[in-house]
């Protein structure tokens, strides 16, 4: 079984006197492409942001590449946060700056390499993602929504990292558009080794591309584990999510 790069245990968050996450637990394995899903308020994407060191639960255990977040140094911080890549819901783009120049900001930032070398690194990412070369000279105004995602992930990329999180990738995009960008997430965690933590509500995306997978609801972890899995386990927040019994999965 492939080793565990991240690891919760008992979170407890709270965020404005409310609970959030109430003692939740789950293991994220190294290449696999995990999701975590739930409805609106569940608390997906504040335990993507607490993952990547955006805020703290209040107790419990948060291991991410075999650092303690909760003792964790600046500088040890400073080395975790180049082993990954993140790609916000809207892209997060500096509008001000080319997609070229966004990229670039994070060499200058965490490496001392050459313009040139920056340069050709910025084509390989923009190609590595699908965008065709002339995009970098591009403006986030200028480009479609499946180009800023993709522009997005060729920054998160940047680094070479080892974690890629996703905070609902396909997000506004059409179903096309989507079924690409799935396809381009499987194919680079299997090119480049990655292991993928996203936030997910596409069904269709849970059933293309997803290993493994949290189901949060009523501040706990309602199911761990694959589609199949979990959907052997009877409890009516998985009959809803996954309109079982319905005209949506059978079980």
């Amino acid at each position: 079984m492939s080793r565990i790069l991240i690891e919760g245990r008992d979170i407890v968050t709270v965020l404005g006197g409310n609970l959030i996450h109430d003692h939740i637990s789950f293991t994220i394995r190294e290449n696999e492409i995990y999701a975590l899903l739930g409805g609106s308020g569940s608390g997906k994407s504040t335990l993507l942001r607490e993952m990547i060191l955006l805020q703290r639960p209040q107790s419990g255990q948060l291991k991410v590449l075999g650092y303690d977040l909760n003792t964790i140094t600046p500088v040890e911080a400073q080395n975790l946060r180049r082993q990954w890549g993140v790609l916000f819901q809207s892209g997060a783009l500096y509008s001000s700056l080319t997609v070229g120049e966004n990229i670039a900001m994070l060499y200058r930032e965490y490496t001392d390499l050459s313009m040139k070398l920056i340069n050709e690194l910025i084509a390989l990412k923009i190609n590595l993602v699908g965008l065709p070369p002339h995009a970098r000279y591009l403006y986030p105004s200028e480009l479609s929504g499946g180009m800023i995602k993709r522009a997005a992930l060729a920054r998160a990329l940047a680094l070479d990292p080892k974690l890629l999180f996703l905070d609902e990738p396909t997000s506004g995009l059409d179903p096309l558009s989507s079924r690409q960008f799935d396809a381009l997430i499987e194919q680079l965690r299997d090119l480049l080794g990655l292991t993928v933590v996203m936030v997910t509500h596409d069904l269709d995306t849970i059933h293309r591309i997803i290993d493994r997978f949290a189901l949060l609801g009523d501040k706990k972890v309602i199911a761990e584990g694959s589609l199949d899995e979990v959907l052997r386990i009877d409890h009516p927040m998985i009959d809803y999510f996954f309109q079982r019994g319905s005209h949506g999965i059978k079980s």
